[in-house]
């Protein structure tokens, strides 16, 4: 199996300058690829421009300008006329399936935060000073980087990637390594269901609370947007001392955030692999669901709209962010595959309108929002505990019915 490791690197004054030159020069390599690929079927013939033939200019493009290009890695800036090659495909892909096709956009230099080395040893070096006891990294260009490595890294490593997130520098790898073993079993299995008053309610009656990151940082980050704007925008090399420090401050907010996002929903996650043989969940739609609701002409007056509850609609599409249940079910999935455990998604409908005790299926059996009483048998619970229920159920049948 290949799992992914993320280690804060501590560059030297030199070395973040180097850093930042070479995601500026792969910007720039990116971006004369697609104007090529865009002037290329603009012309008359319509030439198509595939990888292999972008690749096979970069010899000539490195000795044009040694000073920056010539500089990197060649597989790095082969990996990144791939990354725009992939977005072609994607963008045909789409074409072809009907979807909203999003042609491939040129990158500003405040957009392109990640480099990646496509082999360990190819322009890039992991543990590159072994006799030393500190950690570090070394890449063509920019020399050996300190490494903050707070846990061990298991495997042989595959890829390097350098992140640049905000003023922080990261170095992502990714490892080959064994199937870990299972844990043991505990004969336990559970359903849950997601939601925005609780982060998640389960099939035995727990409830676990929403933590609500965004929301409590929401003044902060209010406060630090509003001091942001009164900076005119501008390019990053152009940027006063303040206004850097406000971009910094914006952006410092926004990552304690998605730290504590990651942080909730790893230990949730670990918490149920540990806890339980089984987990059933429901297949939540998350993008389909923050959608902003349609506008509603009025047929009275042309030109005017009527209300369409989009105030109310933005106020729960910020929750469900906030929640983070696409984060946290996928950390879910593979906690559970290096443990050896199943999870299962099912179907969300009527999960929380049928009755666990008779099955009767009615709008009516949820009065209110946390309220559930079923209008059939009387039956009475917390409707969440009810959509838990019925979320194992249905979790349990298709296990039964495909059994591994």
């Amino acid at each position: 199996m290949i799992r992914a490791y993320k280690f804060l690197m501590r560059p030297t004054v030199g070395q973040q300058v180097a850093l930042g030159e070479m995601l500026r020069d792969h910007c720039s390599l990116y971006n004369g690829a697609l104007q090529e690929r865009r002037d290329a079927y603009r012309h008359v013939s319509k030439m198509s421009v595939k990888y292999g033939m972008q690749s096979a200019q970069l010899k000539e493009i490195r000795a044009f300008d040694p000073d920056r290009q010539g500089r990197w890695s060649f597989s790095s800036q082969q990996a990144t006329l791939r990354r725009l090659d992939k977005a072609f495909a994607a963008f045909f892909r789409r074409v072809t399936a009907g979807d909203t096709p999003g042609y491939p956009r040129f990158r500003g230099v405040n957009w392109f935060d990640t480099v990646d080395f496509p082999k360990d040893g190819d322009g890039c070096r992991w543990d590159s000073t072994p006799h030393d006891p500190v950690t570090r990294v070394r890449f063509q260009g920019v020399g050996h980087v300190k490494v903050n490595q707070h846990r061990p890294v298991v495997g042989k490593v595959k890829t390097v990637s350098v992140k640049r997130e905000g003023k922080r520098w990261y170095v992502v790898l990714t490892a080959e390594q064994a199937q870990p073993e299972p844990l043991p079993k505990t004969g336990s299995v559970v359903g849950i269901d997601m939601g925005i008053a609780n982060f998640l309610a389960d099939s035995n009656g727990g409830f676990l609370p929403n933590p609500r990151h965004g929301r409590k940082a929401a003044a902060q980050l209010e406060a630090a947007q509003q001091a942001l704007s009164r900076f005119p925008r501008v390019r990053r090399d152009k940027r006063t001392a303040n206004h850097q420090r406000a971009v910094d401050k914006v952006a410092g907010l926004h990552r304690k955030v998605r730290s504590q996002r990651l942080d909730h929903a790893h230990k949730t996650a670990l918490g149920l692999v540990r806890e339980h043989d089984f987990i059933a969940h429901e297949d939540l739609k998350i993008r389909n669901m923050s959608k902003a609701p349609a506008p509603k002409p009025d047929p009275d007056q042309p030109g005017s709209f009527l209300p369409n509850g989009a105030a109310a609609k933005a106020g729960l599409n910020r929750s469900i962010s906030d929640a983070g249940w696409g984060v946290f079910l996928t950390i879910l999935h593979a906690k559970a595959e290096s443990a050896g455990r199943e999870v299962i998604a099912v179907d969300p409908r009527n999960t929380s309108r049928t009755c666990p005790e008779c099955g009767h299926v009615s709008a009516e059996n949820r009065p209110t929002q946390e309220k559930f009483h079923c209008v059939s048998c009387g039956h009475s619970v917390h409707a969440d505990t009810v959509g838990a229920l019925n979320v194992l159920r249905a979790g349990l049948v298709r296990r039964d019915a495909n059994p591994a």
